[in-house]
């Protein structure tokens, strides 16, 4: 089980915030699956079934989704996972294809709201923190270009640098591929969305990926409260 640890400074910084945890082993990544493709399509039905004539507002008003959307607007953003949302509503879209245990997560994050990053474990270096962004910061985008985070973003850290903010999202170092057969998921909750919500996500989250590879092993599920 990885170790992952919280700072007084984000706790400082975010009261009533919540990060989610969810470390398992023995998965798989690489092959199709077609219980995952079930999911998805009974995931999209759901939601549009669940939001039906629904509008931007109406979005807004959801609990968990206007918790995520104050956060954003102190950083003159919009919460990336209401656009998903309405794209597979409202425009008919299909939830994407990326690799399961990616899709897995991804497929939980538009049915609870709750915004998770994925990590190959074994690509994480020395301690891991989660912790509160200052001047100077600096995280290496999924791209490789590098992003300057603005001061007061919940983030997490390892000894080589940023590995996850909320307002930017993941590194280019540790995301899940498709080599990856050990994976974190850290779920980033702002004050005002619940822990059982975060909870729920985390196992929907193991559920899907356990669709696809039964003999995963759970290292850990826990909560972090600031």
């Amino acid at each position: 089980m990885r170790s992952i640890s919280a700072t007084a400074e984000w706790r400082t910084a975010h009261p009533g915030a919540v990060i989610g945890l969810l470390e398992l082993s023995r998965v798989a990544n690489t092959l199709p699956s077609l219980e995952l493709d079930a999911r998805k399509r009974e995931t999209e039905a759901r939601l549009r079934d669940r939001y039906r004539g629904f509008t931007r507002q109406d979005f807004l008003s959801l609990p968990v989704m206007a918790a995520y959307a104050q956060y954003y607007k102190r950083f003159n953003k919009t919460y990336h996972v209401q656009l998903q949302i309405e794209s597979i509503v409202l425009k008919g879209k299909p939830l994407p294809n990326v690799s399961p245990l990616v899709d897995a997560n991804f497929m939980a994050e538009v049915d609870t709201l709750v915004l998770t990053a994925g990590h190959d474990v074994d690509k994480l270096v020395g301690a891991v923190s989660i912790d509160v962004s200052g001047d100077g910061d600096q995280l290496m985008q999924m791209d490789g270009t590098p992003k300057a985070i603005r001061p007061g973003d919940m983030i997490m850290r390892d000894a080589k640098g940023i590995c996850c903010s909320i307002l930017y999202g993941q590194d280019n170092r540790s995301p899940i591929s498709v080599e990856t057969s050990h994976a974190l998921y850290v779920a980033y909750a702002p004050a005002g969305v619940p822990a059982e919500a975060v909870q729920a996500h985390l196992r929907a989250v193991e559920e899907h990926v356990r669709s696809v590879s039964p003999p995963a092993v759970t290292e850990q599920q826990q909560l972090l409260l600031a």
